[in-house]
């Protein structure tokens, strides 16, 4: 049949799409084979479709059929869109962030080998004073730091720091600085609609919301919420103290851990105004002395786990509908014969979610547990020497193979190989020397 007998609109959907099988007759778009067949495919029949339109077939029929072989083929795309920026990469940028008291200058950058797990310093970021969290939003156009102090710009507060990202080499360039509207910020989230950061003040004991203006710049704070309380540890929970906030999945809700309270508070998050509301639920109350300090979020959105610094056990948490916390577990991140004084800092799921890592301060390790999909319950699995001592933070690559450890009081970041079938840590035999490394975020480069 000519190709002039069909609609324009038809004729240039059949001519586009038998130039794409002709041009690509291996349907060469991914590395995944499985994936190249359904694109070919599907391209193949669309293309057929369109001959057949002198058959029997309807028109609902025949736009149902092309329509689904198109999204079809869409969706492959996209998805391997999604996952081509980890999985083709062959290197990852990590950011350090630090405490300056000492010899520390700055952020640090360097570059992760996905092959061996060395790191290659790649460059500083200097005259910040303690960077000691980073965040990096959605876009990866802006980073942001708090600033761990007391005061700043003559206010009993510490600050946020915001900077450009430079795409050809991942340095930064300072934008500006916001009061943090507490002491000692200690944790930085941006929303996924790159609207607004969240920060906690730990010694100021609240969280507080600063928008982001087009330039990727600090607005002055839209809310702070003062926590109230205090907990059974008098030497470390005499008030209230916000250890981290962090959103959920759909960015509906905002979570953070009071350590002096021994609460998970909860929000409702309204991204457009940068306000947060107190929840139906408004907080979930822990062990007496736990201390909670991080809390993480599952891969699958039905579980949350919290790193509780005190006690040194983690808390896990089921999501109830309207971002409701029920306690579900809490177990011991120590071996069951460790005698000394330690505290719990940092905690990670794999992207997977099959393991989950948490560290320990004083045994100086990383414990594993597994984590069982259906119900969430972590069942311990061992514990791996940091290589260095005060594990403060860590942090797991996108990809899932590498657990980086950042020892605060060696100034050491030591690379780990994570084993994907039992989650176990296997030394690299890879260290970078970082002046008190706190804070470790990772990402793909950028070009």
């Amino acid at each position: 049949m000519a190709l002039h007998k069909y609609s324009a609109a038809t004729a240039r959907s059949l001519t586009a799409t038998k130039f794409l099988i002709g041009r690509n007759p291996e349907c060469k778009i991914a590395p995944f084979s499985s994936r190249a067949r359904f694109v070919r495919r599907a391209l193949i029949y669309f293309y057929r479709l369109i001959k057949m339109s002198n058959d029997a077939r309807t028109r609902r029929e025949f736009l149902k059929a092309a329509g689904t072989c198109a999204l079809g083929a869409a969706l492959v795309g996209a998805s391997y869109g999604r996952r081509r920026t980890h999985a083709a990469a062959r290197e990852m940028l990590v950011y350090v962030g630090t405490y300056t008291s000492g010899a520390s200058e700055g952020i640090y950058l360097f570059r992760l080998d996905l092959s061996d797990g060395a790191l290659r310093r790649a460059g500083i970021t200097k005259g910040v004073v303690n960077p000691s969290y980073l965040t990096l939003e959605r876009g990866r156009r802006f980073l942001y730091a708090v600033n761990e102090v007391e005061e700043f710009a003559g206010r009993k507060s510490g600050a946020v720091s915001a900077f450009a990202i430079d795409r050809a080499s991942g340095a930064l360039r300072l934008l500006n600085q916001r009061p943090s509207m507490g002491g000692a910020p200690c944790y930085v989230t941006a929303d996924d609609a790159g609207r607004n950061v969240l920060v906690a003040n730990y010694v100021g004991g609240n969280v507080a919301v600063l928008p982001v203006l087009k330039d990727g710049s600090l607005g002055e704070a839209t809310d702070v919420r003062q926590d109230e309380g205090s907990g059974p540890n008098r030497e470390r929970q005499e008030g209230p103290h916000a250890h981290c906030v962090v959103l959920d999945r759909s960015n509906a809700h905002a979570y953070s851990c009071d350590l002096g309270t021994d609460r998970v508070m909860i929000y409702r998050f309204d991204a457009r105004a940068g306000r947060l509301i107190p929840n139906a639920q408004p907080w979930v109350q822990l062990k007496p002395g736990a201390g909670p300090r991080h809390l993480v979020f599952h891969p699958g959105g039905k579980f949350a786990y919290v790193m509780n610094e005190l006690d040194s056990t983690v808390t896990a948490l089921a999501l109830a509908r309207g971002g409701a916390l029920k306690e579900l577990q809490t177990v011991s991140a120590l071996p069951l014969d460790f005698k000394g004084a330690n505290t719990g800092a940092d905690i990670h799921v794999t992207p997977d979610g099959r393991f989950l890592y948490c560290s320990n301060r004083g045994h100086d390790s990383i414990a594993a547990f597994r984590v069982e999909a259906r119900t969430g319950a972590l069942s311990p699995t061992g514990h791996t020497p940091t290589g260095g001592r005060t594990p403060r933070n860590f942090a797991i690559d996108p990809t899932g193979k590498f657990l980086l450890a950042a020892n605060q009081n060696s100034d050491t970041v030591v690379a780990f190989r994570i084993d994907p079938s039992t989650g176990v840590l296997q030394p690299t035999g890879h260290t970078a020397e970082v002046p008190s490394p706190v804070c470790l975020k990772l990402t793909a480069p950028f070009s």
